[in-house]
């Protein structure tokens, strides 16, 4: 996004394609239908809209699915695409796969050094259990 917002996230547990003990199939490169599961407040809206703009809207026919689910803060990327067959759908890993944590949302572009900090992670600063989490969050 030439205007912002600007994300930045740490990567965690990160698989690439090539080192799935499975056998990996060659990446499809249609565009993909996107899930995403337990961003259920602002904050996980705000990212939620980030990630989406980050592809283009899919074909119908599309067999290839990126899936980001938000589980205790962090967020599980997977990569698979799927066979339907006569009675059921068939699943395949493609990778990468990884978990990313997000840890501040800026008003602005990385060249902006004075934009507005719409959201930072601020773990050891609240004193009950994840009141700065991505499901229950405080902005600044």
């Amino acid at each position: 996004m030439p205007n912002g917002p600007t994300t930045y996230f740490g990567l965690f547990n990160v698989v690439l394609r090539h080192d799935i003990n499975e056998k990996v199939e060659s990446a499809s490169e249609a565009y993909p239908n996107l899930i995403f599961d337990g961003f259920s407040n602002r904050v996980g809206d705000r990212i939620t809209e980030i990630l989406k703009n980050l592809f283009p809207v899919p074909k119908i026919d599309t067999t290839r699915v990126l899936s980001f689910i938000n589980k205790d803060d962090f967020i599980s990327f997977r990569h698979h695409v799927y066979k339907k067959n006569k009675k059921e759908v068939e699943l395949d890993e493609v990778g990468p796969r990884f978990e990313m944590r997000p840890y501040q949302i800026l008003l602005g572009t990385l060249d902006m050094p004075d934009a507005t900090k719409e959201w930072v992670l601020r773990p050891y600063m609240n004193s009950s259990k994840g009141s700065n989490s991505l499901s229950r969050s405080k902005s600044v």
